[in-house]
């Protein structure tokens, strides 16, 4: 690291005093975003305390591959994780090597650990650093061994001593709130992921919390388990190759649905496995049916999982969410003509064996095909009214980080953990956008202004889409009309009032996400904005509450009758108050479509016919109880 001290007349001065050396902890704690991502408060499934799990849980289920340990533990208790396998346990004489100093671990060895998650022994060392507190156990042979550490620094180390614990290897953990400020873990989100792992491992036993995690025909699970059966058009293909398993079928809703996967490792932003899947399974219908089908009719409604192993995998990242790999192994066959080779011999004579599988698909691919010329001349038309609407003036704030994507050669790393950054308002109403948009970041925050409460888009087409000028136009301020892949925010925030009308334009808006681009909300992307609903006061101390509970205890903390606001809507908080809840402590509860839901049936309860029923949801959902409301009017 290059330090430079600043003389009187501000120019930097740069000699052998410049020049710094940081141990291994003291790098990890400075730069955590390039050992972690992004860090978050925990509202996201990717920020960086869930990173921290499992870099552990990798270890554990790089063990099971290599055939040791069958049963992995986890328990988490408020902000304390603890994770224990039956592997084969650390070597006791390496145990502080192992999780205190880079480039130590037995990963180097292909013959120990082959296609293993992580191969750069960086894991445990990044969790140690951004730990509060941080403690490894070793068993093996009768015996064990402990060590702790405080934020990566050794702080007690025991003598070995015998043992009567099975082999294997427990971990606990307390991430720093220094690194990781006002963070809280998600269950939803530790689920998702150790569900994730049982079914790329088959017969995998995972305890969280006193609940049992097992799978036991992987990618077929996986798909049976986040779809509806009743909505697939046809079984589930399930295809398993050496290195390779996929799982594929097409339902009735919109877009894409692909999880992919390498060496155990969930890459939630694809790479050269999801791209060679794509062209392989349209080369291969297209050559089945002998006709060429459009690409996007034949991937149009898909839903599919694709799982490889690969020999020393290359990420994009140190959080692994992209494969790079180009080939399977060293002199091995290209990523894309594997995939391709399996396909051409798998997928082909699946169909062959199944013509009423086969006949089910070529329907549904013509059925796209319909629909798509049915929407083109709507499309075109649309797009016409979109430029003309001058989008980036009237309805779209934009922020920097997209205004100026051209040109991201200055600070590549800078640039890239600001997109992870980047976030869009959805608003209704002037006073809300203007004090949303006065009080932004520029660099990384953008602001929509919704024109009143939107149409409810359920059971209606995708044609809605196009004619409706306030869908069209978010759909292109998100840039998702072409798919997910071009998503210009990785936050989207619905920011409406907190009363039974900013409650509805919520539900409307989460109607025609679910609607037309469940992706968003199935990959986590959707968020609902959280702002206070009184200020508390006095001349010394202002206190912010979000319920009446904490207006109360505000309240009896300040005493002699402090000044009290109820702010009953986004408008009356001034923009300079505004930046508080915006900036990087920003409350934000995340939308989570849980695993088996069926997404048709939800919005049939929701926004069909039974007015009462949803009328009934809205208010004993509000975060303040009305009388509550009316007492502090």
């Amino acid at each position: 690291m290059i330090m430079a001290k600043q003389q009187e007349n501000n120019v930097f001065e740069y000699n052998e005093d410049s020049i710094k050396s940081l141990d291994w902890k003291e790098h990890i704690r400075l730069r955590p975003g390039m050992y972690i991502g992004k860090l978050g408060d925990g509202s996201s499934q990717d920020d960086g305390i869930y990173v921290l799990l499992k870099e552990v849980m990798d270890n554990c289920i790089d063990e099971h591959m290599m055939g040791y340990g069958k049963q992995i533990d986890l328990e988490l208790n408020g902000k304390q994780v603890m994770i224990r396998d039956y592997g084969r346990g650390i070597p006791l004489g390496k145990l502080v090597d192992v999780v205190s100093k880079i480039n130590t671990g037995a990963k180097y060895d292909s013959k120990v650990f082959q296609k293993s998650v992580g191969l750069n022994g960086v894991g445990t060392k990044a969790v140690n650093a951004l730990s509060a507190y941080f403690k490894v156990r070793a068993f093996r042979d009768g015996k064990e061994k402990i060590a702790e550490f405080t934020r990566g620094a050794l702080s007690k180390e025991y003598k070995e001593t015998v043992s009567k614990e099975s082999n294997g290897t427990e971990v606990v953990f307390i991430p720093d709130d220094q690194i990781f400020r006002n963070y809280h873990f998600i269950p939803d989100y530790i689920e998702k992921q150790l569900w994730n792992y049982c079914y790329l491992n088959a017969g995998l036993i995972i305890n969280f919390n006193g609940k049992k995690f097992v799978s036991k025909n992987g990618l077929l699970d996986l798909l049976h388990r986040n779809t509806n059966e009743d909505e697939l058009r046809y079984p589930v293909i399930h295809l398993k190759g050496e290195d390779i398993e996929v799982a594929i079928s097409h339902n009735n809703e919109y877009g894409e649905d692909i999880y992919s996967f390498v060496n155990g490792q969930y890459t939630t932003q694809g790479g050269t496995h999801v791209l060679a899947f794509r062209e392989a399974f349209v080369k291969t219908i297209r050559d089945f049916f002998k006709k060429d089908y459009d690409t996007s009719d034949i991937r149009q409604s898909i839903v599919a999982a694709i799982a490889v192993r690969v020999q020393e995998p290359v990420f994009e990242s140190q959080t692994k969410t992209k494969l790079g790999s180009q080939t399977m192994f060293e002199g091995g066959p290209s990523m894309k003509n594997f995939v391709s080779d399996f396909f051409a011999k798998e997928l082909d004579n699946y169909l062959h064996k199944n013509p009423s599988v086969a006949e089910a698909l070529k329907k549904r691919i013509e059925q796209s095909e319909r629909e798509r010329k049915e929407l083109a001349g709507i499309k075109k038309l649309a797009n016409e009214r979109a430029k003309k609407a001058n989008l980036h003036n009237k309805k779209l704030r934009d922020c920097r980080i997209h205004l100026n994507a051209e040109h991201p050669a200055k600070g590549k790393e800078e640039f890239i953990a600001k997109q992870f950054q980047s976030t869009i308002f959805i608003t209704e109403g002037d006073s809300a956008s203007g004090s949303i948009t006065k009080s932004r970041d520029v660099e990384t925050q953008a602001v929509f202004s919704l024109r009143g409460k939107p149409l409810n888009s359920f059971g209606l087409t995708k044609k809605v889409v196009y004619e409706n000028e306030e869908f069209n136009l978010l759909q292109h301020a998100l840039n998702i009309e072409e798919g997910m892949d071009d998503l210009r925010y990785n936050n989207i925030i619905i920011a409406t009032d907190a009363d039974v009308d900013g409650m509805h334009i919520r539900l409307l808006l989460m109607t025609f996400f679910l609607q037309f681009f469940p992706d968003l909300v199935r990959d986590g992307h959707v968020y609902i904005l959280e702002t206070p609903l009184f200020r508390v006061r006095n001349k010394q101390e202002i206190i912010y509450c979000y319920s009446e509970n904490e207006k109360q205890a505000a309240i009896k903390k300040i005493g002699a009758k402090p000044e009290i606001t109820r702010f009953k809507g986004l408008g009356e908080i001034s923009p300079e108050e505004f930046k508080r809840f915006i900036g990087p402590d920003m409350k934000k509860t995340p939308v989570i479509l849980e695993n088996q839901i069926h997404i048709q049936q939800l919005l049939e309860y929701y926004m069909g016919k039974n007015t009462q029923e949803r009328q009934d949801f809205i208010v004993s959902n509000l975060r303040v109880e009305l009388d509550a409301v009316e007492q502090s009017n």
